[in-house]
């Protein structure tokens, strides 16, 4: 068998006799890539690459294991890797082609064939469009082909005698016993030593909160531990077997007993399918669950609700307790004594009459902890519906498993019924104490969750009831079955609609679906990142101390026991900053290190660098800092408002007369939204690696950065020399989005200045937490608006105000509140408006830069009030969309001319593929028949402008040499982090010389190569990029044109040769001078932009109104993007941009304490979009025949568009929810914040439970 594992978890001593493949085992550039890395690569499922080997391993071991997959183990395989850039929808492309089933038709969700379908979607012109990738080409995947197990590991584990191991660390011993006697001697040597298997428990442990065990042991070669017994009671299961081992155990155990013999098993099953990933579940084992006794446990509940035994062992003793004892007393009383072993556990058959049910809610269907989850079983007096025995307990609530004993007692007789139900409802929440908890979860969704479940519970039963004596039992309305069935991940279908230009020579590569130029070395590993640069002589490592406090007087730093840790080299604070330590871009600077007092948890106040990663951590652990408080501590926008903490300017548009407007207008609301923030959530968290020279003050800067001119410019600045010296290189960013301008400045300083000091070379990469940390988010919003309109729908007035929390120093912020206001009317003419946008200064870290730079929030609450015109006017919303739209060459309320007609294009072309009206007829049928679940739809439009704002940020150059032997090396100011500039770049040198796409290549982005280069944001980097490599290859071609045109009939080898000989110049640098944008704030007009790119998005969602959980059904959209230079990566920044839409508006999360700390410090806290989030139909068409005169052959700046459009989701989801309320009577105006968590979506449709808690 093969298993996927993570890396980070799994202890290398656990691998003793096992067989390792990495990615470079699975195939190279050198030796040959496997099928998986080609068609992952071909199918355009890697845009940064810093996720797509572990997508590759996934994929491989699936193959290993299953070379025929089925679509479910396909998807089931990738539930536990994140990717930021795709949306996945490229990457399930590549699966596809290995699964068994026909993808004939990519676009039905009934399972029929599109070939047989009366109402296809597909109309003419789309059946013809163009695939973005060819299966031609792809080399068959041969299971014969692949590795095979080390013929030397079968020999020694034939071979050898099984002895005990023992691998001793600098800190730890590991231990690994073969025999259960031996494992009991060495617990009552080592009592507190934990056993480790899979390392899920321990690991994190360790790693986060540090735990330190001085011994390990590691049972999983004892034979008793891997035990697998059928008995006539039920299935014994020993303690050291894998929870991926425990399902197919259970899998093949339902299906070979009867089904009343198999209850239990089927629920915790049903929990095992959601359970972490593939990778977790194929090394965590179900008794560490047991033994950890944590709440978030998925299994604990519906094991000790089913009498499940353990079996246990000490010296000379044996003896077998129920799980439930554990938990007994709510606390966890623990009966295993320190000594003992949970050798096995016992997981009965059900009986007649008896039924089992788990459930959970958690903040992502898949690979999330749970928020609450429970486990509870009825037996019944035989043939009857009267309780003989009740069990429920539930997780996630207190801190560690609870039973709801008192009520299971006090209900037992009783019949099975309502008056039953009432009761359980009000006894279980009386019983189940939720302690106030400070990390900001919200106690009234779990309690309304306790309750839900219980009620989900009785339906199922009720249901089951009904099945055996249908004569005496009325089971439940069939309008509240659809509940019973929980949301499945199925693997999407999707369509992606381009035009190809037939007419053009093949020869031209601009305009098609070309490859990432990384693709392949993506997949195999071979892409180098920061933290693959080999290891420098004597290179040191940093690890960065940070503020505790959010505003504070630093009244000392102590360094000395840190200085005695083992391969210490040195502590950096600000004193050794030779130079600038702060920069004003503004009024208020930012900091490297904090000197007298800090102003935000997480500022880096000192820094450790050692002889590796680990003893830098440990030695930055021990700097001992003290604080002393200031006043005031401002965490939120509305403490900042309070105390009047605001960066400067204010911004102001006004256009119209708005007070007037408000006399005349039929009705006005007055409403305010609050839009959370979003962690960028880059994959390659923010990571430097700094080299001195040894002279001239010289020094090379590897860094992931969006900005290596500023990155130059704050190394040099705060090391006091002129920028000639810093040489910064950026070869590739495994993902920025906005979050690697500034703060990377400041890291890239902190790691130059420790290099300075040291004269070594310094490596500075950020752990997950601490980045997140660190590092800032998008822009908390809070809008309050006013709106005023006419009965007929018509918006005559708008007053509104944008509160946007800045953070502790000034960044973008200013710009960002810009933006927003300049953005904000979306796709609407709004004839009177007034919009101001004010920063809140507070206590928090500095807030950023964000793919799509304050529009994202704005539009959002632009979209929020035409639904509250809606919803007052009782038109429908897509009415008072159209009815407001921009139709005809207008102006903008900053006076930019603007012609809406692909605007409108894309609104009809949307509609109609989305066939807008009978999915909303279908939706409000559903919603008839469908009491616990509704549907929603929504359609959204939108009008993205594209510009800086600013002439100088537009500008760009690039450099061409050609070589003698006729190779072409290119090189720009714009840096690739996943949107595939440099292949782009290397479409358009490739048309305008018209050689071959391979003689060209790109090497890295560098300031000594292209200077001054502006940063690669605001989508435009191809824009300004393409022209100046184009202007670069037009001079070139003008100085061979004569020798050209002396030998026509001649190669270009030919040429470049005879060039050389003519002794004309190879090289040129070509040169763009920017967009002439400019923008007056006083007057309150500009044209701040260049052109207008425009969409629309229709989604479709389904929510479970029981637990607030929803399923993302379809999403049509539709994009004018000029013509694109490369469909396939421009389809797929569509895509990733909406989906990261989607993490915005209903997903993610950041939480804080009232103490200003993170609590959200990493992929278990913070959730970002995974394969079950995306829409099981995707489809995306880019609108045909439109022009953009103002950029590079036409096509218009893609990158950040998309993220909006995933808002659609967010009002197809409010909706569903106005639909409930609809049903159920609650008229009164309700209001939806962002992010539309399955919190929020609860406590929306109002019902018996939430009233209860």
């Amino acid at each position: 068998r093969h298993y996927s594992a993570n890396a980070c978890l799994l202890p290398i001593c656990s691998l003793y006799g096992a067989a390792v493949t990495t990615v470079e085992g699975v195939g190279s550039t050198k030796t040959r890539i496997h099928p998986v890395q080609e068609r992952l690569a071909k199918c355009h499922g890697s845009q940064c690459g810093f996720c797509t080997p572990g997508m590759v391993m996934s994929i491989y071991t699936l193959l290993r294991n299953h070379p025929e997959p089925t679509s479910e183990q396909m998807i089931a395989a990738l539930a536990g890797n994140l990717c930021r850039c795709t949306g996945y929808r490229s990457i399930l492309d590549a699966c596809k082609t290995f699964c068994k089933e026909s993808v004939c038709c990519r676009m039905k969700a009934n399972g029929k064939c599109c070939l047989n379908q009366e109402d296809d979607l597909l109309d003419k012109e789309e059946k013809v469009s163009p695939s973005l990738f060819s299966t031609d080409e792809f080399q068959p995947l041969d299971p014969t082909q692949e590795l095979i197990f080390p013929p030397e590991l079968m020999r020694m584990a034939e071979n050898q005698p099984k002895r005990t191991l023992f691998f001793h660390g600098e800190r730890v011993t590991w231990i690994s016993p073969v025999s259960l006697d031996e494992l009991l001697d060495l617990k009552a040597a080592h009592p507190k030593a934990p056993l480790v298997v899979g390392n899920t428990g321990v690991g994190p442990e360790m790693k986060f909160r540090g735990v330190f065990h001085p011994v390990l042991i590691a049972p999983a070669r004892i034979p008793d531990l891997n035990v697998v017994k059928c008995t006539d009671d039920g299935l014994t299961l020993g303690a050291a077997c894998s929870l991926s081992l425990v399902k197919d155990i259970l899998t093949n155990a339902i299906s070979e007993f009867p089904e009343e013999k198999t209850k239990v098993f089927c629920a915790v099953l049903q929990q095992l399918r959601t359970l972490g990933g593939e990778q977790i579940r194929n090394v965590a084992v179900c008794c560490g669950n047991i033994i950890s006794r944590k709440s978030t446990s998925d299994l604990n509940p519906v094991l000790a609700a089913s009498n499940c035994m353990l079996n246990l062992a000490s010296r000379g003793r044996k003896r077998q307790i129920p799980l439930s004892d554990i938990f007994a007393d709510g606390v966890g009383s623990n009966t295993i004594t320190p000594e003992e072993i949970l050798v096995s556990v016992h997981i009965p058959h059900s009986r007649k009459g008896e039924y089992v049910s788990a459930f959970r809610q958690a903040p992502r269907r898949e690979n999330a902890l749970p928020i609450t989850n429970a486990g509870m079983r009825v037996l019944f007096e035989e043939g009857t519906d009267v309780i003989k025995d009740l069990s429920i307990f539930y997780g996630g609530a207190v801190s560690t498993t609870v039973c709801a004993k008192q009520t299971c007692c006090t209900l037992i007789g009783r019949h099975w019924n309502e008056q039953m139900l009432d009761e359980a409802c009000r006894l279980v929440l009386k019983e189940i104490a939720l302690p106030s908890s400070s990390s900001g979860e919200k106690i009234d969704y779990k309690k309304t969750l306790i309750v839900s479940f219980f009620y989900r519970f009785f339906l199922e039963i009720s249901q089951s009831l009904k099945k055996m004596d249908p004569s005496h039992y009325p089971g439940i309305p069939v309008e509240y079955t659809s509940v019973l069935q929980d949301f499945k991940t199925r693997m999407p279908q999707s369509i992606q609609i381009y035009q190809a230009k037939p007419s053009q020579s093949p020869q031209d590569p601009v305009g098609r679906p070309i490859m990432h130029q990384s693709g392949i070395q993506h997949t195999t590993g071979e892409a180098v990142y920061i933290d693959d640069l080999p290891s420098v002589d004597g290179e040191l490592f940093l690890a960065v101390v940070t503020s505790s406090r959010a505003h504070a007087k630093i009244v000392s730093i102590d360094t000395s026991e840190a200085l005695k840790g083992p391969g210490v080299f040195d502590v950096i604070t600000a004193h050794d900053v030779p130079a600038a330590n702060e920069f004003y871009y503004s009024d208020e600077p930012e900091i490297i290190f904090a000197r007298n007092k800090v102003i935000c948890v997480g500022q880096i106040v000192c820094a450790v660098v050692a002889d590796s990663d680990v003893h830098a951590k440990q030695a930055a652990a021990k700097v001992k800092i003290e604080y002393e408080m200031l006043e005031p501590v401002i965490l939120t926008m509305e403490e900042a408002i309070k105390h009047n903490s605001f960066f400067e300017p204010k911004r102001k548009l006004e256009q119209g007369n708005v007070d007037q407007a408000f006399e005349t207008v039929d009705n006005i609301i007055e409403e305010e939204i609050c839009i959370g923030g979003q962690k960028h959530f880059y994959m390659e968290t923010q990571s430097v690696l700094a080299v001195p020279k040894g002279e001239d003050k010289e020094m090379n800067v590897y860094v992931s950065t969006q900005h290596p001119a500023l990155i130059q410019e704050m190394v040099a600045a705060s090391l006091g020399v002129p920028a000639n010296r810093i040489m910064c290189h950026v070869k590739r960013v495994g993902g920025a989005f906005g979050g690697k301008i500034l703060r990377t400045g400041l890291l890239a300083s902190v790691a130059a200045v420790a290099a300075n000091k040291t004269s070594r070379a310094v490596r500075l990469i950020l752990s997950r937490g601490d980045d997140m940390l660190i590092t800032g988010s998008r822009h908390p919003f809070i809008a309050k608006y006013k709106v005023g309109f006419m009965n007929d729908g018509r918006i005559r007035a708008v007053d509104a105000k944008y509160y946007i929390n800045g953070g502790c120093s000034p960044d973008e912020s200013v710009l960002v509140a810009e933006v927003s206001l300049l953005k904000m009317d979306n796709a609407y003419k709004i004839p009177n408006l007034r919009c101001w946008a004010y920063v809140c200064k507070t206590n928090l870290p500095s807030n950023t830069a964000f793919r799509g730079f304050g529009f994202p929030q704005s539009g959002l609450v632009t979209e929020t009030w035409i639904t509250g015109v809606a919803d007052k006017t009782g038109l429908p919303p897509e009415k008072i969309r159209e009815i407001n739209m921009y139709k005809k060459n207008e102006h903008t309320h900053f006076k930019q001319k603007l012609d809406p007609q692909n605007l409108i294009r894309c609104w009809n072309e949307c509609m109609e593929k989305s066939a807008y009206y009978s999915r909303k007829t279908a939706a409000s049928e559903f919603n008839k028949q469908n009491y616990w679940k509704k549907r929603g739809v929504a359609i959204v439009p939108m009008k993205y402008p594209f510009g800086m704002g600013t002439h100088h940020l537009s500008q760009a150059a690039a450099l061409v040499h050609i070589y003698t032997d006729g190779s072409v090396l290119l090189t720009h100011g714009g840096i690739e982090m996943g949107q595939g500039i440099h292949t782009k770049m290397i479409q358009v040198a490739s048309r305008e010389l018209n050689i071959p796409m391979s003689c060209i290549h790109f090497c890295e982005t560098s300031t000594t190569t292209v200077p001054n280069a502006c940063a690669s944001v605001g989508s435009a980097g191809t824009d300004v990029n393409g022209m100046a490599v184009k202007d670069a290859c037009q001079t070139l071609l003008k100085r061979l044109q004569p020798i050209i045109n002396k030998n026509p009939k001649g190669t270009w080898n030919d040429w470049i040769k005879e060039a050389f000989e003519q002794s004309v110049s190879l090289s040129a640098t070509g040169y763009f001078r920017g967009y002439n944008e400019y923008m007056d704030w006083e007057k309150g007009e500009g044209q701040p932009f260049t052109y207008f790119l425009y969409g629309a998005a229709c989604s479709e969602v389904e929510i479970n109104c029981l637990t607030g959980d929803h399923k993302n059904l379809r999403t049509d959209i539709v994009m004018d993007i000029g013509c694109s230079i490369n469909p396939a990566v421009d389809i797929g920044q569509i895509e990733g941009a909406f989906v990261q839409g989607i993490g915005l508006y209903t997903m993610e999360e950041i939480k804080y304490s009232s103490e200003g700390v993170l609590y959200t410090r990493g992929p278990d806290q913070y959730k970002i979009p995974a394969v079950c989030d995306i829409p099981e139909q995707f489809s995306v068409s880019l609108l045909s025949c439109s022009q953009n005169p103002y950029a590079i052959y036409a096509s218009k700046g893609i990158g950040e568009a998309g993220l909006f459009l995933g808002c659609s989701v967010f009002f197809a989801l409010r909706d569903a929810v106005t639909s409930v309320r609809n049903e159920r009577g609650l008229t009164k105006p309700f209001a939806l914040n962002s992010p539309l968590t399955a919190e929020q979506i609860r406590a929306s449709c109002a019902d018996d439970f939430t009233e209860l808690v």
